[in-house]
């Protein structure tokens, strides 16, 4: 994984996460998800990227990732939005907004049917 790659990841699940302020779970998986694949300076940047103005970030951030991940290989865009539901799901459970959010961005990036396949597998 490249560290735009990177970047784009930690900053979709900074994004999801944040819709209601992180807490120190959702800090522990972007810092545990940084630390998998090595990337301490694109979290940092995401971080900076998402508090420059957080009311916008979501809307920034898809403007970002028009630019880099819908350049993704479908599987690549695919495993960023599987990889934050499942981050999710660890949590105990995924908010509406979080759910909504993610389908936005499903759509956006090509993969809403495979998501949403992927969510119908979980729940039977």
């Amino acid at each position: 994984m490249d560290s735009a790659q990177k970047k784009s990841l930690l900053l979709l699940k900074l994004v999801i996460f944040n819709y209601h302020g992180l807490d120190l779970q959702e800090k522990k998986i972007l810092s545990d998800t940084a630390m998998k694949i090595e990337a301490t300076e694109e979290l940092a940047w995401a971080y900076e990227f998402s508090n420059q103005d957080p009311v916008t970030s979501f809307e920034r951030a898809r403007a970002f990732f028009a630019n880099t991940v819908s350049t993704y290989d479908k599987e690549v865009r695919f495993s960023f939005i599987k990889s934050v539901w499942e981050d999710t799901q660890s949590k105990g459970y995924v908010s509406e907004i979080e759910a909504m959010s993610m389908l936005k961005l499903a759509k956006d990036w090509g993969v809403q049917k495979e998501l949403l396949a992927m969510v119908r597998n979980l729940s039977h």
